[in-house]
């Protein structure tokens, strides 16, 4: 975990990005069915993968990464084509083994941003959610007014001032709320749109750099 947190430290010191912004949001979702490798060769897919991270944000490609508590995490991508984004992400040594589940899917930020972390860096547990769309056919005619109902309730959410971030996926692939603190599941079992089943949601811990996501 420290070597993939110092080498995060990189991925925030050359290219600003103005908000609202669209990016593309990757998230590398831990594989249950992987195969196990040897840790000599598990070691050497990590180095790989942390030398293409910086690569990445060298050439300006990579705006933000970071891993989750348990495994996996997420990347920002400065490009909105997903045939650019999957070619820079082929070049993963841990993702041409198959390391982990890719779902690729273009972010818009509606609160907060996508920003460069300033130096000296300081490294931080952020508390992330990510809302998936449920639309079946016992749901699909009321999505749009849960939908609005959810975007409510995430503005009352907002005004306890622990939310760093809040953004949606196109094509109805829901979005992601990140906050300060330890945040309680309660808190969106209570949001309309979860209560009816329109919207799932998991919470994980997110490592990141401090600002990059334009929060003071």
């Amino acid at each position: 975990m420290r070597q993939i947190l110092i080498t995060i430290f990189l991925l925030f010191c050359l290219y600003g990005v103005a908000q609202n912004k669209q990016y593309t949001f990757v998230f590398l979702n831990t594989r249950t069915d992987k195969t196990e490798l040897p840790k000599e060769e598990t070691d050497k897919l990590m180095q790989g993968h942390l030398a293409n991270i910086t690569r990445l944000a060298e050439e300006g490609k990579l705006i933000v990464a970071g891993p989750f508590d348990g495994g996996g995490g997420i990347f920002i991508l400065n490009t909105t084509s997903n045939d650019e984004a999957n070619a820079w992400l082929s070049t993963d040594p841990g993702i041409q083994a198959n390391r982990w589940k890719l779902d690729v899917l273009q972010y818009q930020p509606r609160m907060g941003g996508v920003c460069v972390a300033k130096e000296p860096y300081e490294m931080v547990t952020y508390t992330f959610i990510r809302f998936r769309s449920n639309i079946h056919k016992e749901t699909v005619g009321d999505y749009p007014v849960l939908l609005k109902k959810h975007d409510e309730y995430l503005k009352q959410v907002a005004k306890n001032g622990n939310v760093i971030t809040e953004g949606i996926f196109d094509d109805q692939e829901g979005g992601i709320l990140i906050m300060k603190g330890d945040i309680q599941a309660e808190v969106f079992e209570n949001d309309p749109a979860v209560k009816s089943g329109t919207l799932l949601f998991e919470v994980k811990k997110l490592w990141v750099a401090k600002g990059a996501f334009c929060e003071q």
